[in-house]
């Protein structure tokens, strides 16, 4: 990661694949750790409060684990059915349920992007909400995505790029959002540190997604 004046280390902090693949679109060098945390929400915690704290959180149980001046970035991504947060399924019988909720229905998904700076404790933070529209699949088609695992580790049972149960039908907003890491949104936060990444970011993310994306303008002119 570099900045007009040196060079400092970029750490992600998350375990997700589907983050580094998304992170590695910057053309950026980074490393990894991956802490552990109490993601319980708080009684009456909203969802755009309850992301915003929880990646907050990531970051801090992070710096113990990184090199005195790296910069730690992490992510938490919370899919919330207005202010009821859908977490990771506990089993299969939650996501069942899960999918079930949102079958067919608009939802919403927030991922809170954290940036750290160890060097001297400086945080900038940046929210990105993306509407989803879910298709009217079957029981049938639920039930053979949950044998499949996918749905385990995904909050609200489903990934947006699964190929074969393809849950979405429409979205309002950033699909990489979606997915875990809103790439704009991150660039957007990454020249609050005069950091600027070195490859064409929307260009990357429509072809690796295979979409045509709506927002990105408005995404990286905002302050």
């Amino acid at each position: 990661m570099s900045t007009p004046s040196n060079r400092r280390t970029l750490v992600l902090a998350s375990g997700s694949p589907r983050r580094r693949e998304l992170l590695r679109l910057l053309g950026f060098e980074f490393e990894r750790v991956v802490g552990t945390i109490d993601e319980t929400p708080q009684p009456d915690e909203l969802p755009d409060a309850y992301t915003l704290r929880v990646s907050l959180e990531k970051a801090y149980d992070s710096v113990e684990m990184v090199i005195n001046g790296a910069v730690i970035l992490t992510a938490d991504t919370t899919v919330a059915d207005g202010n009821t947060i859908l977490g990771k399924p506990e089993n299969d019988a939650h996501a069942e349920a899960m999918l079930k909720q949102l079958r067919n229905r608009t939802h919403q998904v927030y991922t809170a992007i954290t940036l750290l700076d160890t060097a001297d404790n400086r945080v900038e933070q940046i929210l990105a909400i993306t509407q989803v529209t879910m298709r009217d699949y079957s029981d049938t088609e639920i039930a053979h995505y949950i044998a499949s695992g996918d749905p385990k580790d995904k909050a609200g049972s489903y990934a947006i790029q699964n190929g074969n149960f393809r849950p979405v039908t429409r979205i309002k907003g950033c699909y990489a959002n979606v997915m875990g890491l809103p790439l704009c949104h991150l660039v957007v936060c990454l020249r609050r540190f005069g950091v600027e990444p070195h490859t064409d970011i929307p260009a990357g993310c429509q072809r690796v997604n295979q979409i045509e994306c709506p927002v990105y303008e408005d995404v990286l002119g905002m302050q």
